[in-house]
């Protein structure tokens, strides 16, 4: 799937990942491929995300919110 992060000054991360795991408002969740079509509101936390290549980074953000629709994470924070 298809993850971009989106900050107001610029596009943080865009590639492929196999996993996203996002700090939402009423508790953590994990996105896998093809996962149903969802709007969620994100507050402070730690953002992890996994790429096909099996490498894994981690990102602190302060809120937001994610997108997730046909296999595309848009993930905007602040």
């Amino acid at each position: 799937m298809t993850l971009k992060i989106i900050s107001a000054a610029k596009v943080e991360f865009t590639g492929e990942v196999q996993c996203v795991t996002m700090p939402g408002v009423q508790g953590s969740f994990t996105v896998l491929d093809h996962h149903a079509s969802m709007i969620a509101a994100l507050s402070a936390g730690t953002m992890e995300y996994g790429d096909v290549g099996g490498s894994k980074e981690s990102r602190s953000i302060q809120g937001g919110i994610a997108d997730i629709k046909n296999n595309v994470v848009s993930v905007c924070i602040y």
